[in-house]
Parts: structure tokens; sequence; C-alpha cells
């Protein structure tokens, strides 16, 4: 969308504003990472990280599935306001204002990198889950129509090697009409018709991935400019493939064949953090440069079958029980962040545009924002949360503060009645939520739903485009 161009506060040396970051992988468990003491896993990079920098106990996607967490990360709102309800629904709208957007009126150079799934990148071909189609024309919404200036990005999954081509039943999520080896059906874009050839795509998704994005902070860099990179890995949604190298970090992997394709392409994501820190350093500016890394929601599958691993909290992707959107996160930023630390206050995905926008002294937008500013609990101001944050996927709502949830379920799958069953944990003393508490405690319950209703109440005026 047109936006006002807004004065650029503070000083006008690029040096003074900190260059932004956002790493996001896809469907990375809780527990899969060294630092979570991971039998077997290795993440060194990882876990250099939240020995360095700031690391998150209580992190959250906003939604227990991929598509809306992004557009969560990128307006600071619940994606209930805008009509991304779970994934391949909807779009990200014309009148929301992204983190990009505001950053590029203010000189920042701007690229995203990766899995877009906040729409479609393409109307005039068949390209993965709707591009191309009639239907699909209608929630076009590109990345350079949302304030990206560099884009090598995909509309959703492709194999976690040879992104191209399709992979062997044993990755999961190979496309059964198509033979091994052959299209899988979802293209690279850089810009309006311009797809990246399939040729130029061979090899480890995440490293390809890096190689543009690193080539986008070079530029940044050699311009003196300031930069936001949207990072976001395939890896390790499914299809799950990773080269020799990598699966034979897993010799005896109780998942077989699979776990090793699986924690074989999350130790190569892995890798690429090392690469991105690396270059960082050589350029002189990681510094000044906030990096931040979560996964967009849990692990796929379940726990007999799933490799990965969301232990100790119950559930899994597409649930908002912990487990379906407590996710690792971390964040590195040496000038603010001199010596390591862990938090367990509870932060969402919507926090990062208020972060971003004080830490570069910015205005926020003016509409409802879900997420709040953490600059305080960086700066170690912070004792707990100012506000509760509330979640909605499909017939279930809930909403926590600092130590109690509160999960509504609606009778229908998209809760149409007035039939609800509440449930009540204590997060500090219960995280793996196996005691409901809501007869227990009554009057936090119903404190909590009341809270939960005035929060969805104004989801729906935002998603009726009150707010536009």
């Amino acid at each position: 969308m047109a936006l006002t161009v807004l004065p650029v506060l503070g000083s006008d040396s690029p040096s003074d504003r900190p260059n932004v970051i956002l790493c996001m992988a896809d469907d990375h468990g809780w527990a899969d990472a060294g630092f979570r003491d991971h039998p077997f896993i290795r993440t060194p990079q990882l876990d250099r990280m939240a020995a360095e920098g700031l690391r998150f106990e209580r992190w959250y996607a906003a939604a227990p599935v991929c598509s809306p967490t992004r557009g969560s990360c990128l307006t600071g709102r619940h994606p209930y306001r805008y009509g991304i309800y779970h994934a391949n629904v909807g779009h990200l709208k014309d009148q929301e204002i992204t983190l990009a957007e505001m950053l590029k009126n203010t000189g920042y150079l701007t690229g995203h990198f990766g899995k877009w799934h906040l729409g479609i990148l393409t109307t005039e071909v068949r390209d993965a889950n709707r591009g191309g189609t009639e239907t699909g024309a209608l929630h076009y919404s590109p990345p350079w129509e949302n304030g990206f200036d560099h884009c090598f990005s995909t509309e959703s999954k492709v194999p976690t090697f040879d992104p191209m081509l399709n992979p062997a039943r044993v990755s999961r999520e190979a496309k059964r009409n198509v033979p091994e080896g052959g299209p899988f059906g979802t293209a690279y874009w850089s810009g309006p018709g311009q797809r990246i050839p399939d040729e130029r795509l061979r090899g480890d998704d995440s490293e390809l991935i890096m190689d543009r994005a690193l080539e986008f902070i070079e530029l940044a860099h050699r311009q003196r400019s300031p930069f936001l990179a949207v990072i976001w890995f395939h890896a390790p949604h499914t299809p799950v493939v990773a080269d020799a190298a990598n699966r034979s970090l897993y010799p005896d992997h109780p998942h077989g064949v699979y776990g090793q394709h699986y924690h074989g392409c999350l130790s190569a994501l892995d890798a690429q953090l090392g690469r991105l820190r690396q270059r960082l350093e050589e350029l002189g500016i990681a510094g000044r440069t906030m990096l931040w890394y979560c996964s967009d929601n849990g692990p796929e599958g379940n726990a007999k079958n799933g490799a990965g691993s969301a232990a100790p909290f119950r559930g899994r992707k597409r649930s908002l029980y912990e487990g379906g959107i407590r996710v690792p996160s971390l964040l590195v930023w040496p000038e603010m962040i001199e010596n390591p630390r862990i938090t367990r206050l509870p932060c969402v995905t919507s926090d990062y545009v208020p972060t971003v926008l004080e830490a570069v002294n910015l205005p926020l937008p003016d509409r409802p924002l879900d997420g709040i500013s953490l600059m305080p609990l960086i700066r170690g101001e912070m004792k707990e949360r100012p506000r509760p944050i509330g979640f909605r996927s499909r017939n279930v709502s809930a909403i926590q503060g600092n130590r109690f949830k509160l999960l509504q379920f609606a009778s229908g799958r998209n809760g149409s009645d007035n039939s609800v069953k509440l449930e009540l944990y204590d997060l500090l003393a219960d995280p793996g939520e196996s005691i409901n508490l809501a007869d227990s405690y009554p009057q936090v319950a119903r404190n909590l739903q009341r809270q939960l209703e005035s929060w969805t109440a104004s989801c729906q005026r935002s998603d009726a485009g009150g707010d536009y």
C-alpha cells in the first residue's frame, strides 16, 4: 500500500540504526536443539546463539500453523484481524502496514528470502498451492507488493534439498502423481514474472536461501544502508531431504532414514546460521544487527511417527496447547545484549514489529496491535508482560498472562454455536498442561474469559475492516 514517508528519527547515520534479521524455521519443535539437551541432534550454531544472546523460554508463535504466524511477524497483529485464519487461507491485505513498508520508507533496504505463504506470487502460471488458478488470483499478494525491495521467495513448501525436484517417498509429502526427480511444482520468484530458473536451484535449500540473503546484506553494506532481511527457511517442513553428509550425523536415528533426513536438514539449516553470523562479523556489522530466530509453530506429525519433538509439552502443530505454539527463540544483538541471559516471560511473534519500531525510534501504526515492544525486556527492565497474549485457531481460542492460560473450545469446526468448554492451566507449575484448574480457580477462569471475549471482539472488528 502507499504510505506517507515518515521522517527518520534520531541520527542520519546508517551506523546508528540497527540492522534487523528475522530468521524463522518451519515446524521446528521446541526440543530439537542441542541447547535443549536433545539426546543427539547437532545444532552447534543455535547452541552458540543461545550461549551468547537472549534465550526465550516462553516464546510463542501467534498461531499453530505457518501462514498466520508469518503475518503476525510483519504486522504485529493477530492473523484473525485480517483474514489469514489458517495455512493457504486468505492473503496479506493491501491495507495492512508491514514492517518492511515502514522501514523502507525511512531508508532501510528490505529483502525477503525463502517461504512466503502470505499470498500467491503469480497469476500467470500454475505454481505451488494456489498460484495461477482462478481462485488463487484473488489472493495475489507477493512480498514485492508488501514492502520488500529484493526477493527470493516461494509461495509455500519445497523439498529441503534440490527444492525443484520431487523427492523420494521417504521424505514424506513427495507428490504421488509425479515421479521421483520430476518437477515439484513450486518455483522461486524474485519479482513479478521473474521466475528463478530451476537449473540454478540444486543442492541444500537452506544454503540456497542464505546465498541470496548474504548477497543482499553485502549490497546493503556497500550502499551504507541499514537493512531488514526476512529469512524464512523451509526446513524442517516436509518434504524433508538432507544430503549424505548431514544424514550421516544420525546413523542410529530412532525414526530410521526419515529421521536422518529430518534432523539432517535441521543441521544443514543450523550451518547456514553460522555462515550468516560469520559474514556479519567479517563486514563489521554484527554488533549493531538484531538477529532473531524462532519457529512458526510446533513440530509436524505425532510423537510416534514425527521425528520432531515438542517435549515436555502437550500437543504439536495445529494445537493451541503449548507444544503447538511454544517454540525455540533466540536473539543475538551484541551492542544491546553484552551478556547472555535467559528470560521466562511470555513473548510472541507479534512482538517483532513494536520491538523493532522502538529500536529504530519510529512510531507505531495507528491501529490495534497485539504485540508489545520487548525493548524494556532487552534492556533488563521488564519484570512481567503488561498484557496477555490472545490466540485463535478454528474452533479453539486461548489467552494467557504471566502465569495462567485459558483455552476455550467451541462446538463445531468453526465454533459456530454457543456451547463452550474451558480449560485453565498454571503454566508455571504445570507447563505440560496436565491439570485442568477451571473448576478449582473459577474466578481466574472468568477473568481470563472476559479478556478473551474482549480480544475476540476486537479481532472481529478488525477483520470486518474497522481498522481501514
